[in-house]
């Protein structure tokens, strides 16, 4: 691989195309009413997932890059469970009628910041608002540091079969520059609680780029991670945003790795991860051979949204609490962001809708491609075209972004196939972007490519 490469397109900022458009798309002239007749028409019988964010931690982590507010003390949360429980009788009413819910996923924030009894009380609402099938999967976003033996009870009897833990790295050295203190033992224990308590998938979360972060470093913690056999792992490259994220400019930016070393560390982890035999999915999970993301690769069926890669298959995500954001076949709608603004939009009998996107047939066409060359690393872009109504040279001809990656061999095309090449994957988020629409046109910074 090039050194040249790495320069031109891995210092490049790309988003992560778990949407398109992505998020920077968004207008406020997309509100309430838009989302209110979103929800009437998409949730006709047709099986949703729900996304609850929970805004809340204890502590910062410096790298952090999630909509997320510091509370000492419970009162917050409380007030917050409260306006969460009226949407959620809100978006039931808008529905009109019986919604079936396939999969439910809590993030953060620190989702098992609530208390046990707090999470039944929201779980028994859900399943009270919305039709749960026998099968509906449970899946919460977990701080080892802060799981207590009650609520991985309260985890397990209410049906949760997958968690996914944020590890990061287990160099104390970079725990420290990062302000995540969190050893091998609470990991550890946390995983075998969650397991007794019927917990069938595992997810840990790793990120490279980080402050004082070394190959040696990534090698040793993804070692130590593989030996608690984890179904999953994510890999993240760290995301230095100081202008949007104001807590990561207490990260010592000297001590962050530059982007061929940030590729390094990557490879480095992906070699550790795929000897161990796990499968390497997409641009940055990972799964043992019989796992159900695993078989979705295998199989052509790997979707990407807002978690990442998934096997959800579902067309509709309503997106509740603070921040989070709906996908709905006609478009996206997102919540305040601001949990006073979220919560007196809420009290006033409104859908909390803030802005949104209203898609085209074009910016399905375009939402296609890059999902399948996210997950595949291939796309029969004449196939989707045709299927669409358009004609492939709609999306190659005057297309010199793309050019030039088929010119320097990150690309290739061939029978209105694209293919990315195999050495040079991890540029796949540059290939994507040639087909983005709106890629360096809305005046944001997206995370490295490397």
């Amino acid at each position: 691989m090039s050194n040249a490469l790495v320069a031109k397109y891995g210092e490049a900022r790309l988003p992560r195309y778990t949407s398109y458009p992505t998020a920077p798309a968004f207008a406020a002239s997309v509100g309430p009413e838009d989302y209110s007749q979103a929800l009437a028409a998409a949730t006709a019988g047709a099986p949703v997932s729900l996304y609850l964010h929970m805004p809340f931690c204890r502590s910062m982590c410096w790298y952090c890059g999630c909509h997320t507010t510091i509370t000492r003390h419970d009162g917050p949360i409380l007030d917050y469970l409260d306006v969460m429980s009226r949407e959620i009788e809100l978006v039931a009413k808008e529905a009109h009628g019986e919604i079936p819910v396939k999969n439910v996923h809590f993030g953060g924030g620190t989702p098992t910041i609530m208390k046990p009894h707090e999470f039944s009380a929201l779980m028994k609402q859900l399943r009270t608002s919305f039709a749960f099938a026998r099968d509906t999967s449970v899946a919460v976003e977990i701080d080892p540091r802060t799981l207590a033996g009650e609520m991985m009870i309260a985890l397990g009897e209410n049906g949760v079969d997958r968690v996914s833990l944020g590890v990061q790295s287990f160099d104390p050295v970079v725990q420290k520059a990062i302000n995540r203190i969190q050893t091998f033992g609470q990991t550890e224990a946390a995983v075998a609680g969650l397991r007794s308590r019927g917990v069938s998938s595992t997810n840990f979360d790793l990120i490279y780029g980080l402050p004082f972060q070394t190959v040696g470093s990534c090698v040793e913690t993804v070692r130590m991670a593989i030996g608690l056999r984890p179904e999953r792992f994510a890999v993240f490259g760290y995301a230095h945003v100081p202008a949007f994220k104001k807590h990561q400019r207490l990260i010592d930016e000297s001590a962050l790795p530059g982007a061929a070393e940030r590729n390094e560390q990557a490879e480095a982890i992906a070699e550790e991860l795929v000897s161990a035999g796990y499968i390497r999915i997409g641009l940055d999970h990972f799964a043992l051979p019989d796992d159900e993301l695993a078989l979705a690769a295998r199989s052509g069926t790997l979707r990407r949204n807002f978690q990442g890669y998934t096997t959800d298959e579902c067309e509709t995500l309503i997106g509740l609490g603070a921040s989070s954001i709906g996908r709905l076949p006609s478009g996206y709608y997102q919540n305040h962001v601001a949990i006073g603004r979220y919560a007196e939009m809420v009290s006033l009998g409104l859908l909390p809708t803030a802005k949104g996107y209203l898609l085209t047939r074009e910016d399905k066409l375009r939402a296609k491609v890059i999902e399948r060359l996210m997950c595949d690393f291939e796309v029969d872009i004449a196939g989707l075209c045709r299927e669409a109504g358009y004609d492939a040279g709609f999306l190659l001809e005057r297309n010199p972004r793309f050019d030039d990656l088929v010119a320097d061999g990150v690309a290739a095309i061939a029978g209105g196939r694209i293919t990315v090449s195999k050495d040079l994957r991890f540029m796949v988020r540059a290939v994507a972007a040639a087909f983005d629409a709106y890629f360096g046109a809305l005046g944001r910074t997206h995370s490295k490519a490397a």
